[in-house]
């Protein structure tokens, strides 16, 4: 799919110019970076849930090192798209932790927290979904993928990011074949119960700051040290999440 076809679906299933123009930048950069499963898949699967594309992102609290937004249902996407813009507008003096409720799905964590990377910030990022991870016992889901993604910025401009979902493969995997169903699970073998302990943290987390529907949980500093470049330097070459070294 071009990213033209895509602007072009999104249209039709309600999306304003500029929400489907967000959606198109965030699956060609997925796209770009090997996430197909987070690519122009999530066209097709868009067309299968329910969107209001009417739906808007409200901030509903604001004070010093704290932000509450409400997405009234609206996609994750969009929500984070005016959270990141807002954040780089007006950044933190010191630290923010910023919650917003009634939002999904979020795409990949990682695009959100590498703008705000570039833009200087140090942030750290996670969001719930539809409980898709099993206790590594068996039984029914109990939790969903919840991905971390923290991003550190670099005067040698190489953001460092990294950003893992605690299920073996992802549901994106799972929507674009690349992966089975039976596959989404918490990842690690037989310390597989490490993944689902950090995905019930964040699943609690993020519930008990943003409520029983799926959420968001940002939080973003400014920072006092540099420590990417001579991190870069010990790890001598190898590769670094997030892209270079």
């Amino acid at each position: 799919m071009t990213e033209a076809e895509a602007r072009r679906r999104l249209i039709a299933l309600g999306l304003e110019s500029p929400d489907a123009d967000a959606l198109v930048a965030h699956f060609a950069d997925a796209e770009r970076r090997g996430k197909a499963g987070h690519g122009f898949a999530r066209v097709e699967w868009l067309a299968t849930i329910d969107v209001d594309p009417a739906a808007r992102p409200v901030l509903v609290e604001s004070e010093e090192g704290f932000e509450r937004w409400d997405g009234h249902g609206a996609l994750g996407y969009l929500v984070l798209e005016k959270i990141v813009r807002a954040t780089l507008d007006d950044p933190p003096e010191h630290a923010r932790v910023v919650v917003a409720r009634r939002c999904f799905p979020s795409g990949v964590l990682g695009y959100w927290v590498r703008r705000l990377a570039e833009g200087g910030l140090v942030a750290a990022l996670t969001a719930t979904s539809p409980r898709r991870l099993p206790h590594p016992s068996g039984g029914e889901p109990l939790t969903g993928t919840n991905p971390l993604a923290i991003a550190i910025p670099s005067s040698d401009g190489a953001t460092v990011v990294a950003d893992v979902s605690m299920g073996a493969v992802t549901h994106g995997d799972v929507l674009s074949g690349r992966a089975a169903p039976d596959e989404l699970v918490p990842f690690g073998g037989e310390q597989a119960h490490k993944a689902f302990a950090l995905a019930v943290g964040l699943e609690l987390l993020v519930s008990a700051l943003a409520g029983p529907e799926h959420g968001i949980v940002l939080v973003v500093a400014r920072p006092d040290h540099d420590p990417v470049p001579a991190f870069r330097q010990l790890a001598a070459g190898r590769r670094l999440p997030g892209g270079g070294g």
